[in-house]
Order: C-alpha cells, then structure tokens, then sequence
C-alpha cells in the first residue's frame, strides 16, 4: 500500500480528501531511506500507533523537515485521539511543504477534533485562497460549520463543492448528515444513496445510512448497512458502534457489549463508545460495571455531562443516592439546560424524602422542556407521596394531556383516584392502560388493588398474581420446574414458601401454612431469621429456614401471597383462626410483672415505617391524650423505631418498655408478650396492627379514608381478624374525628368494665 493510499483510508471517516499531490511523489532527500518508511508503515497497518509515535518521533530529531515523518506522526496521533499531537505534526507539514493543500486540510481537522472550530475555518480559508478549486477544502469548511450550528452557511459549503465536483461522493455524505440531524432521514438515506452509487466502496456512506435506517427505527436495515461497513472496513469502529447501538433496541445486550468491545478494540479512546457500553451493563444490572466504564468515558472527556449523568443513575440504581446527585449535579454544571438531570436530580431529592427540592428541579426541567411528559409525571409521583393528591393528579393529567398513550401516566392517576377513594375513575384509568397494552402488569396488579378493597378477593388475588412482574414490587415468581397451581396434589410433598413483601404481610398471610399442612404437605418457609421465633408458634410442623433450595430438593415452591389465590379465598372463606399466633408465656409472665396491675392498658402504636405504603396512615403521639386523661389508663408505647421521637415532646403520660424491649435478633417477641398484658391495642395500619390481630387481642385500628385494600370499605370489623375493630376517617385526613370516636368508645367500654 503506497502511503498516500494508506493514510487516505485512515482519514475516511472524518474528512475524506482527493489528494492534489501523491504522497509516495513527494519523497525527497530530507525523507528517511524507504526500508525504514516501510517499517514505520507496517507498524501502521498493524495499528501499533504508540509504538510508531516513538520511532517516528525520534527519526524527526535526524530528519527534522521529513515530509513523509510528520505526516506519519499527525494521523498516528489522530487515530490515538491525541490530538494535539496531531496539529503539532501537521503543522509541521505546512512548513515543511507550505504549497501542499492536504496539509492545511490535515491541520484544519485536528483543530476541529479539539473544538478549536475558528481556527480551523481560518485554515480552510488559506486553503481556498491558495487553491481556489480545492473541492475538499469546501467540503471540510462545511463540516466545521456543522458543528458551530452554522447550518446554512455549511450547506453552502458542501453546494460549493458539489459545484466543483458534482461525483464528489464525501460532499453528498455530508449532505446526508445535515439532512439527518434536521430528521430528514429518508431524505438522509437518499443522498448517502447518491454517495455509494459514486464511490460503492464508501464504508463511512453505509454506517451513516445505517444511523438512519436505526433512526427510524428500520433495524434489521440498519444492521446490513453497518455490515457492510465494516466488510470494507473491518476497523471501523464507527460502524461497530452502529451496530451495538441497534443491537441494544432489539434487547440483544450481550451482543450489543460485544460489538462495543470490537469499537473500543478499534478506537479505545474515544468516550462516546465507552458510554455506550455502560448504558448496555446498566440495562443489564451491572451497575458496578456500568460505573467503571462510564468513569472511563469521563476521563477522556471530562466535559462529558450525558456520562456523567448515565453515572448518577447507576449511582441511584445501587442505592448511592449522595453520589448520584453528585454526577448529576456535574453534569448540570457542564451543561446547565440537560433537562434529563434535572428530572434525575429530581428523583434523587424524592428518594431522600426532599420534597421542595425534587419540585424544585421538575420545574426546572419543564422550564427548559414544556413538553416533558417525565417531569410532569414525577412531578406527580412527588405530590403523591406528600399526600397532594388533587395537585398530583392535575399534574399527571398534564402528562396524559401531552401524550395521549402515556401508560405511565394512566398507571399512576389510576391510583391517585384509587387513595381517594374515586374507585370508578381509577378504574377507567386502569383499563385505559390495558387498552393500550393489553397485559400491562402495573394495571393489572393496580386492578388486583381495586377489586380486593372492594371485597372481589377472587378475582382480586388472580389478578395480584401479576405482582411478580412488576419491577418495584421485588417479588421473585417460582420457579417454573416447581410452581404450585393450586391444583396439584401436595399429599406427601415438600412444598417450599417464600415471604413477600412487609412484615405485615408475612404475619398475616402466614396462617395459609398450616392449610398447606392440612392439606398433608411438608411446609419449609424461607423468611428472615428475626421472625422465625415469633412464628414457630403457628400450629403444625412448618420447618424455618433461610436458604432457597434447589429443585431437585423440593417438589414445588409458590412465594406466601400467591396462597390466598391458590386456595381461592373470597370474603367467605378467609380462613379465620384465633388467635394463630402466640406470645412465649415466660415472657409474658415477666412483662407483666413490670406493669402495674390496676390500670387498663392500653398499647399504642401511631408510626409506621416510611414509604409509599405509609401515606396518609400514621398519626402524631399527641392525639392520644385526652386518652391519656381518662381514669384508669395507662398508655403503653409499642412503637419502635420511626415516631419514637415523639415520645420526648409530648405533655403527658406514656409508659415505655425500655432499652431492652425488642432489642435482641428476634422481631416482635417482646411486643407480643407486652400485647398480652395490655387490656385494648390502638394503632395505625402497620405490622403491630397485624400482629395484635393475630394474637387475638382486643384491637382498634384508626385507618385513613381511604384504606389499604385488606381493610376493605365501610366495614368496622375484619373479616381477616375477628377481634379487631376498624375507625376510619369520615373525611380524609381528619383523625380528630377518629378519636373523638374512639375515646368515647373507651369511655362506654370502661363503664360497662366498673359495672
């Protein structure tokens, strides 16, 4: 390969050029002997550029006016990204040959690789006025311009040239790409037509023929053209590139990461091909990985704000909240209008529980972006969980508004209306997203919600089957060799159970075990060790354990939920048992002793853990003081954990158990044996609700106007539990009424006691 033909190939997919002068004619004297050329352009083709940088470098200082050297060097330090080293060299060429055009075309891109945009239309304007008929000075002038945004003033650039060369294959590619960024890309298509029917072997016309069949979304298109590319070209990492990317719409990530790598083989410092792989690890759940890669795309180009902000979602996906603000932070500051931080930052402020300033950013966001569709949404998400339901819900329908087939949007007003209680608009929202995506499981699962508060448990629990596949739910479906149909004798069998969910759940659905047992099964039921001693108590020979087993160690498997729908529960058949849990009497008998015996005790619960789940149903401590006032009654904290604080600010009595109550590895022990002793439990809707149930005990649960969808609607009682009592709020969010309710209902219930 003579040497202009060799460095014409490595500049293809930049600025193609038709040299004025053949390079192998302009070796002269002040040129090493060619044995040595030839070796410097081997290692070239081998691609080994540190190595021919060395060598060609220290030739300069025995030949320092080498034509052939420095033009050698410039494009080895451009096919590195060292580019600098690329305009050094190439200026060196401009001096060594003033007259040579290619040179000054040469410098011009360097200059145009390092953002130096100016300069190099300085340089392509010496070029012009030297050589006015130099169709690639016009041509390289009008990518420059590109970039400055000078869209106009570029095509004129490339009509220039086409008038000089009309067959200038280069010219008509770069038309495409003009006519691809404005998202003209059939148009697009059609002129890197014209660019192949000239110059068939044009590998760069493929793989941008290919950005534009993926564009509009024609994959399998776009793979035969990045092909081809790179059948002509197999280093161009360009077209791998090309190909990950469509690979990663079609959902094939593991071949996707393998292109990547071919790209990065090719080009391994260029930042946006390390990008790409990271976004690949990331939709893998690689996130560790993800990190890494995306660190290294920053450190080629620490402006790189879309890296940066990739990096702060892996940070947020592994739960580094304060990192992820950090990168996205960093990549607001690089780029001060990246309306997709600002929604991220968004998120993580949420996830921290910081309101105004979540708002805060969506706003921002939609400043920037009317249209955003994503930050109305979280938005709406973020008025959610601060009980705004009306502003949530004018927010999501702004969202609907903008994109009619918003199934996100649906989703998430559908259970606005649902915490309102507006059960047939949620409804409607729900098969909304249904007649968009007929097995949505959101709106599925959402609808399991609906139909079981309203008391349709059979139809309710088929449908809460979905739950498996909705992500945030993070519940893992059984495994296909085992699962449980229902249907299925487990006569003799080993059936493994797995919890779900909170510990509320797991409390009240864990009687469905010894109906398994009934049913002459082997029950194993993997759930976290800190319960194991509060549920040995459940009647049967249930065995406790923390490892999954594998499926040749059992015969079937079903995750604890799925249970009320395999025994094909409805309101009537709610398998009651009571109690079904049960304190240790020991410790029982040792609460006992620490209280005093002449008080009605009543345990109190007003704080669940903080969620989602927790919206609306915790209450402040302070409510229970005229409680506190009346004759006989000792208050009883059974509240751990959140709310606790509130005990130190409070103007009346409160007994508390001390440090010792529940501080060992097994939950609820000492809150159950305390139970006992206590005459009435009042609490929130949270585990301790559940837990009092189960125990038997006497129980008033204050529930919000809206409940949970196990409380059912209108009720007093529970069909789950029948010693508890229900008191709901008559308008949402007024729990004065509520214990205005219950504190007369103590009174009534202790003069009936003194009789």
């Amino acid at each position: 390969m003579g040497v202009r033909q060799l460095i014409t190939a490595q500049v293809e997919e930049e600025n193609p050029t038709k040299s004025l002068v053949d390079l192998e004619n302009l070796k002269i004297s002040m040129d090493p002997p060619a044995q040595v050329i030839n070796q410097l352009i081997k290692l070239f083709e081998r691609e080994q550029y540190i190595v021919l940088i060395e060598r060609s470098f220290a030739l300069t200082k025995q030949f320092p006016n080498s034509f052939l050297l420095w033009n050698i060097l410039g494009f080895a330090n451009k096919n590195l990204g060292r580019n600098k080293g690329s305009e050094i060299s190439f200026r060196n060429v401009t001096r060594v040959h003033p007259d040579y055009p290619e040179g000054y075309l040469n410098l011009g891109i360097a200059l145009k690789n390092q953002g130096k945009l100016e300069e190099a239309i300085d340089i392509y304007e010496k070029v012009i006025k030297k050589a006015p008929d130099f169709v690639d000075a016009y041509n390289s002038k009008g990518n420059v311009l590109k970039d400055q945004g000078k869209i106009d003033e570029a095509i004129n650039a490339y009509d220039k040239a086409l008038s000089l060369d009309p067959d200038f294959a280069e010219a008509h590619n770069n038309m495409g790409n003009i006519l691809q960024d404005q998202g003209k890309h059939e148009d697009a298509i059609e002129a890197y037509g014209k660019a192949l029917s000239l110059k068939p072997d044009f590998a760069l016309a493929y793989s941008n023929m290919g950005n534009a069949f993926l564009a509009l979304g024609m994959l399998e298109d776009a793979i035969e053209q990045y092909d081809k590319a790179i059948h002509l070209r197999p280093n161009f990492a360009y077209a791998y590139n090309g190909k990950a990317n469509v690979l990663k719409k079609q959902g094939k990530l593991e071949e996707a990461l393998e292109q990547f790598d071919k790209a990065i083989h090719h080009k391994p410092n260029y930042a946006d091909f390390y990008n790409g792989m990271g976004n690949v690890l990331f939709a893998l759940g690689r996130l560790k990985k993800s990190i890494r890669v995306y660190h290294k795309a920053v450190l080629l180009k620490p402006d790189f704000s879309e890296a940066h902000n990739n990096m702060g979602n892996a940070f947020f996906g592994l739960g580094m909240v304060k990192e992820a603000i950090g990168h996205y932070n960093k990549a607001l500051q690089l780029k001060p209008d990246f309306v997709d931080a600002y929604n991220n930052i968004g998120n993580a402020y949420h996830n921290q529980g910081n309101w105004d300033k979540a708002i805060r950013k969506y706003h921002k966001a939609l400043s920037l972006r009317p249209d955003s569709v994503d930050a109305y949404n979280n938005m709406g998400n973020t008025f959610y969980m601060q009980n705004k339901l009306d502003e949530a819900i004018k927010v999501y329908n702004k969202a609907i508004l903008l994109k009619p087939d918003y199934i996100d949007g649906y989703n998430n007003i559908g259970l606005a209306f649902l915490e309102q209680g507006k059960l047939e608009a949620a409804g409607e929202a729900f098969e909304k997203v249904l007649s968009l995506e007929k097995n949505n499981a959101k709106a599925l699962f959402n609808l399991a919600l609906l139909y079981n508060v309203q008391g349709n448990l059979k139809l309710g629990f088929e449908l809460y089957e979905w739950r498996t596949k909705v992500k945030e739910n993070h519940v893992r479906p059984a495994r296909r060799e085992c699962s449980w149909d229902g249907c299925q004798s487990i006569n003799g069998k080993h059936i493994f159970v797995y919890e779900e969910q909170g510990l509320g759940d797991v409390i009240q659905f864990c009687r469905y075990l010894s109906l398994l047992e009934e049913r002459g099964a082997i029950v194993s039921f993997e759930v976290r060790p800190k319960l194991q001693k509060l549920l040995s108590s459940l009647a049967g020979e249930i065995v406790f354990t923390k490892k999954l087993p594998s499926p040749s160690q059992t015969d079937f498997e079903i995750p604890l939920m799925s249970l009320p729908h395999f025994f094909g529960t409805e309101l009537e058949t709610i398998p009651v048992l009571n109690p079904y849990l049960y304190a240790e009497k020991t410790r029982t008998k040792l609460w006992a002793e620490k209280f005093d015996k002449n008080t009605f005790k009543v345990g109190i619960c007003w704080q669940g853990n903080k969620g989602k789940a927790d919206i609306g149903r915790s209450f402040p401590l302070t409510l229970f003081k005229k409680i506190s006032k009346l004759s006989h009654v000792e208050l009883v904290s059974l509240n751990k954990g959140y709310g606790e604080e509130q005990l130190r600010g409070i103007n009346f009595e409160v007994t508390t158990c001390g440090s010792e109550f529940d501080s060992g590895n097994d939950a609820f022990v000492d809150t159950a044996a305390v139970m006992m002793v206590c005459d009435l439990i009042i609490t929130s809707d949270t585990a301790v609700a559940h837990l009092a149930g189960a125990l038997g005990q006497p129980t008033w649960v204050a529930l919000k106007h809206q409940p949970e969808w196990r409380w059912l609607l209108g009720r007093h009682d529970s069909p789950w539990y029948p010693t508890v009592s229900l008191y709901r709020q008559e308008v949402a969010g007024d729990w004065v009424g509520v214990f205005k309710r219950m504190e007369q209902d103590l009174l009534n219930l202790l003069a009936k006691l003194e009789k």
